[in-house]
């Protein structure tokens, strides 16, 4: 059965703020700026933003927060109504929960060219081999989503060189 999305442009652009607000938390912590939210009900039920730095757990990515808080708030491991707004294309990892929870739609902000299993590489969401597949749609946002994460690699890459040349005693 295909697919359809179920939110309006508005819904969408409105999530994926919610979603860049969290990527701002994860920014603010020296995070990579990536933010997650659920929606159920045209109502957020789960948010998250990565904080793999902070803890040193690979697993600790936005989406899985958000899909965590997200279950824990319904009461049940199903998210079959639900909707994820995350501001860069899904992982396999979080592609990989998003299949096991049953999430309905999967919306992203940059695609993800060394990682992005939403339609990048490859598209775990819509592979029929699965029990269970969603219906993505990237690229919402996709200019101020990139733009989070050009500008703090950016400024990452400075801070690296200027700690070089004053460990250099330049």
């Amino acid at each position: 059965m295909e697919r359809v999305s179920t939110m309006t442009e508005e819904q969408k652009i409105s999530f994926m703020h919610a979603a860049i607000t969290e990527a701002k938390k994860a920014e603010a912590l020296a995070e990579v700026p990536i933010g997650a939210v659920v929606v159920f009900q045209n109502e957020i039920i789960g948010r998250g933003h990565n904080l793999r730095e902070h803890s040193q757990d690979a697993t600790s990515h936005a989406e899985m927060f958000a899909i965590k808080e997200a279950c824990e708030k319904i009461g049940s491991w199903r998210l079959e109504e639900c909707q994820l707004f995350v501001t860069l294309e899904p992982c396999p990892m979080c592609s990989g929960a998003m299949i096991l929870s049953r999430i309905e739609e999967v919306y992203f902000g940059a695609f993800d060219p060394k990682g992005g299993t939403a339609g990048t590489l490859m598209n775990l969401l819509t592979d029929p081999r699965f029990n269970h597949q969603a219906y993505v749609e990237g690229g919402v946002l996709a200019a101020e989503c990139g733009s989070l994460l050009t500008n703090f690699f950016r400024e990452l890459r400075a801070r690296k060189k200027q700690a070089k040349k004053t460990s250099q005693g330049e």
